[in-house]
């Protein structure tokens, strides 16, 4: 089959940087295909036409979604509208399930053929959902193995594809070559700090994330702190915290993109869960993730999420192989220790 029209719909920087490397892969095999829907600048470069900014469903939790809720629906109509006068020949949404599953089961019902790329936590939450998907996508495709298995026992289309980090990710790094590219010691700690792509992350956990370094800079006195911003807002935000910390104005270097490297060159890493941290994993470098969220939205998701963890290192093995702090226990002292 030749692939003249993908519509793609991303809604968060993880899904720009999976929707750039699809397009990519999809145009090796059909050179005419066109891409329009919505993603962030790395897929824009890969020539989707986008008809939102990436930052539009960069929304997580029950109470930042209420918030937001009649914006979404306006959004997710003029995708709708704007797929159906185009008439892909696939649609397929990448991520934000809350927000692409409605869309594909809306588009898939008008005659497009959808594929959802990468699994919602549908195994450990919700676990209903899985019919609304069954009836959402001609396909869903997982980044893990484990994810397959489920929906092969639902019954629902499914092809395991793995995470492109496995693939674009060396097996040894150069952490004294990734020290000078950013301009840091070779012969002092550093601690790599990725606070989150959404703007809520670095709400809810940039000051305790900034104390918490406070307090490590205090008890090693060489310690280097490189903070990689996901955004140019993200790194307006953090600049802003970062001003109420003038003690740290000689110990923290913010940087507009470079998160990789920034592991790379780091002794360990402090983040906020996501991919990131399967990242981290691949780097070989010890991490702490640490998380808060709505009290609404923990209330909820304590009484409906099925693991007992929430970062892919743990979820992959299946134990606890990093250490989390969520919620209360996600203090600056208690990350500090």
């Amino acid at each position: 089959m030749t692939l003249q029209r993908v519509y793609l719909v991303a809604g968060e920087l993880s899904g720009d940087i999976l929707g750039a490397g699809l397009m990519q892969a999809l145009r090796a095999r059909h050179p005419q295909v066109e891409f329009r829907g919505m993603g962030g600048p790395r897929m824009e470069a890969q020539g989707l036409k986008s008809r939102f900014p990436l930052e539009t469903l960069s929304v997580m939790g029950l109470v930042e979604v209420l918030k937001h809720l009649p914006e979404l629906i306006r959004v997710r109509r003029t995708l709708r509208e704007e797929a159906l006068a185009w008439q892909p020949d696939v649609m397929i949404g990448i991520d934000a399930p809350d927000f692409n599953i409605g869309l594909e089961k809306q588009l898939r019902a008008a005659g497009v053929t959808t594929a959802h790329y990468v699994s919602p936590s549908v195994w450990a939450w919700r676990q209903g959902r899985v019919k609304k998907i069954a009836n959402a996508v001609d396909a869903m495709l997982t980044l893990l193995p484990f994810e397959a298995d489920f929906y092969h026992r639902h019954h629902v289309p499914v092809a395991f594809v793995g995470h492109p980090l496995a693939d674009e990710l060396p097996l040894e790094n150069d952490r004294n070559a990734a020290r000078r590219e950013l301009g840091l010691a070779s012969n002092a700690p550093v601690l790599a700090l990725l606070p989150g792509s959404r703007g809520n992350e670095i709400r809810f956990m940039g000051t305790t994330f900034l104390d918490a370094v406070t307090l490590l800079c205090q008890r090693h006195v060489g310690l280097q702190v490189v903070v990689p911003a996901a955004t140019a807002q993200r790194h307006q935000e953090l600049r802003e915290l970062l001003a109420g910390y003038p003690t740290l104005a000689q110990r923290v270097t913010l940087l507009e993109g470079q998160a990789r490297e920034a592991m790379v060159a780091s002794d360990a890493v402090l983040l906020t869960s996501g991919t990131a941290a399967l990242e981290a994993m691949l780097c070989h470098r010890a991490m702490l993730v640490a998380y808060k969220m709505a009290p609404a939205t923990h209330w909820l998701a304590k009484r409906l999420v099925k693991t007992q963890w929430i970062s892919l290192p743990n979820l992959i093995a299946q134990e606890s192989v990093v250490p989390e702090l969520i919620q209360h226990a996600a203090t600056p002292e208690a990350i500090a220790e």
